[in-house]
């Protein structure tokens, strides 16, 4: 029987007891002690409701990680300033990231912690999604910091990720996946592919300090973004990103693919590109999309992607995480969890089917 792994990007709605209780906390209305609890509750409820989908390995659903998954390790950090760079969406709204103002740079938060208070929870694998370096190096400003130059923050910054990425494998982690979804936007930002390539080679700069053993535990996720329906870079061809996606040293992407409108081509760029220790998790279940996919619809997706892609490196995911942002509230965990449902049902139907085909060619 063949079996096609699967795993969720990481993301989940929050409720909105959960919501309102941010909001109180931000508001002064409630302690930290007490905004604990109701990140404890979210995160339990979050674990059951995961478990309960069948999915192999399962996150914590971001809860603990109050406004943005962007800038998670840095909340409440003390040398950054409000004004940084302006991110907009096709819809015409806009996602503003911190700004940089003094050295050195250090993690507020570490995606360990947040792993460490949820793996209590569970006996399933647990994966841990974890911001980019890419990412975050935009928080520098593009005039130097006096005392503090851009290559001295690159050098803190590979340290942070480094330390973060080990401490959630002792944390317990399986699997760390990588946000790098600012690698499509950086085309859309410098269309020379400057940006890009410098983006690569820092992400590279942290994935080299692992072993090949550990790097097959360390994924790297895409996409055009996922914010109240919408996306940041979706117009930009993806025949300009992913022949340099594989070339970051990790030993797994999920790939956004169910919203494109040519899969087919892309997923002949990826066949071309992928190396013989990468597995490739296509996505087929659309985050942006309101309406609730079938099985069946799932199940063409894979089989379509095995057209191109070697079983033993084929995966399937979802295109994006269901709510990056706290404030994303376009889909409801109700649908998230049906969808990664879906998922779960239509890459079971069609590893039957792709059984059924082998069986037959083997005969």
């Amino acid at each position: 029987m063949i079996t096609l792994s699967t795993e969720t990007i990481g993301s989940i709605p929050r409720s909105e007891k959960l919501m309102q209780a941010q909001r109180q906390f931000d508001s002064g209305l409630i302690d930290a002690v007490t905004m604990d609890t109701f990140y404890d509750e979210a995160v339990q409820l979050t674990i059951r409701e995961l478990e309960a989908t069948g999915s192999p390995i399962i996150t914590d659903g971001e809860q603990r990680k109050t406004h943005s998954f962007a800038t998670y390790s840095v909340e409440g950090g003390e040398n950054f300033a409000p004004d940084g760079l302006e991110i907009p969406f096709n819809d015409g709204h806009v996602r503003r990231l911190p700004r940089l103002i003094a050295g050195p740079f250090r993690f507020t938060l570490s995606a360990a912690d947040t792993l460490a208070a949820a793996r209590q929870y569970t006996q399933r694998p647990m994966k841990q999604a974890i911001i980019s370096v890419s990412a975050l190096s935009l928080f520098y400003p593009s005039d130097t910091i006096v005392g503090y130059t851009r290559e001295e923050f690159l050098d803190d910054l590979v340290n942070e990720q480094e330390k973060e990425i080990r401490n959630c494998f002792a944390a317990g982690a399986q699997k760390v996946q990588i946000d790098f979804t600012e690698g499509r936007l950086a085309i859309k930002l410098d269309p020379s592919g400057s940006l890009l390539n410098g983006f690569i080679d820092l992400n590279n700069r942290v994935l080299a300090r692992f072993t090949a053993e550990e790097r097959q535990r360390i994924g790297i996720h895409t996409c055009p973004g996922a914010d109240h329906d919408s996306t940041h870079s979706a117009d930009v061809d993806y025949a300009e990103l992913l022949p340099s996606l594989f070339e970051l040293k990790a030993g797994n992407f999920y790939i956004s693919m169910a919203a494109e409108k040519d899969p087919d081509r892309a997923l002949r760029i990826i066949a071309r590109y992928l190396k013989p220790e990468q597995r490739a998790y296509i996505g087929v279940i659309d985050v942006n999309d309101p309406r609730i996919e079938t099985p069946a619809d799932v199940c063409k997706r894979v089989m379509e992607a095995a057209r191109h892609i070697p079983l033993a490196q084929l995966g399937t995911t979802d295109d994006c995480g269901f709510s990056p942002f706290c404030d994303d509230i376009s889909t409801s965990r109700e649908t998230a969890f049906a969808k990664i449902r879906a998922r779960m049902e239509g890459t079971m139907m069609a590893a039957e089917k792709l059984t059924l085909q082998q069986d037959a060619m083997d005969g």
